[in-house]
């Protein structure tokens, strides 16, 4: 496995003067028509200037994004660089708030042609005040759709659609998954005249840790038919909780599908990746799967080991290579920053356990 830090928070510039860039992560990855690699990286910032001061949390309240005000708690009004957003009088969800930007890779998505600093896609008044997290794309026909974590105070963390041809202009088809519902990927094409999504819902009972569900749609607004299909397995890396990680990659032998799992360590918990086989007929069975004592990826790198939140490799995009027999896969690591890893698939084939 070749692995590279592509991206750290000084790559980027703030969106606003004075602020800060807390962390880059989470990337989905698309393979354009020009074969060259676009990444839609989260980007965290946080008012530095008033941070010091004193604890505050960014909403967006605009729904135009081509509006730009900002305003302070209980400061005169004054003008931002893009969108709206303002300090929540007395009420702190967040100290930091996410939007995606665009980076360019050339072929081989290990080296940057162009970092895009103006924000691409942003939460807004009526769909993620609180931010956006965690997008993942898939191309579909002739529209690339995007799914990602909307933070509000009203609708909690759910999951969004939206879709675009030319990453400019967005189509915005709402909320699709409710609260609290995370780490959704579209497979990229139909099954049995279904579109199907992976996602994973979280109950506010102690009945099941979080787990990996599958759900089907008509029309991939309205979803229903969902069931867990893949769980936590005690006393493995993947022991408190999984979700999907990049959207589906169809190969000859099955739908394979990269995921996150959590196990604890110490007071804290590690983050990996692992790998997972599913049937191309039907996409609930499971037909391998990572071992228990063996994730795909683990944090090994300082920038994996230390960051926001320590022990985090949480991949989110993954990218045929030309030659169609490796892949590249996108991850945050530690929250911080975005790295990638390039592995055969032949590797992680033999890497599974098949069941």
């Amino acid at each position: 496995m070749r692995n590279k830090l592509l991206l750290q928070t000084e790559d980027f510039k703030p969106s606003f003067a004075n602020w800060r860039i807390a962390g880059v992560m989470n990337p989905a990855a698309i393979r354009l028509e020009n074969k060259k690699i676009l990444l839609m990286v989260r980007v965290a910032e946080r008012a530095e200037h008033y941070h010091k001061r004193k604890r505050v949390c960014p909403v967006f309240t605009s729904r135009e994004e081509s509006e730009v005000k900002y305003q302070e708690q209980n400061k005169k009004h004054g003008k931002g660089e893009w969108n709206t957003l303002y300090l929540k009088d007395g009420a702190c969800y967040l100290p930091t708030i996410s939007h995606f930007k665009r980076v360019l890779l050339n072929e081989d998505g290990f080296h940057i042609e162009e970092i895009m600093n103006e924000p691409a896609f942003v939460g807004t008044q009526d769909d993620g005040e609180y931010g956006v997290e965690d997008p993942r794309i898939v191309k579909i026909k002739d529209k690339y759709y995007m799914t990602y974590v909307s933070i509000s105070k009203f609708n909690g963390v759910s999951t969004s659609l939206a879709c675009t041809k030319d990453f400019k202009n967005w189509e915005r088809e709402g909320l699709i998954f409710s609260e609290q519902n995370k780490d959704c990927v579209l497979f990229p094409e139909k099954i049995k005249n279904k579109y199907v999504a992976l996602h994973r819902p979280e109950g506010f009972f102690g009945f099941r840790k979080p787990s990996i569900w599958i759900s089907y749609s008509p029309d991939l607004v309205y979803w229903g038919k969902e069931r867990s299909i893949m769980q936590p397995r005690q006393g493995a890396w993947d022991s408190e909780r999984i979700g999907a990680g990049p959207p589906p990659l169809k190969t000859k032998k099955g739908w394979l599908i990269i995921y996150h799992g959590v196990h604890k360590k110490g007071r804290g918990s590690v983050y990996s990746g692992g790998a997972a086989l599913l049937d191309l007929n039907n996409p609930e069975k499971i037909i391998a799967r990572s071992p228990k004592n063996k994730p795909l990826i683990s944090p090994r790198q300082k920038y994996e080991k230390k960051g926001f939140i320590s022990n985090v490799v949480f991949p989110t995009g993954i990218i045929l290579t030309l030659k169609k027999n490796k892949v590249l896969i996108y991850a945050g690591g530690a929250d911080k920053v975005v790295a990638v890893y390039k592995l055969e698939i032949k590797k992680i084939m033999n890497h599974m356990r098949f069941l």
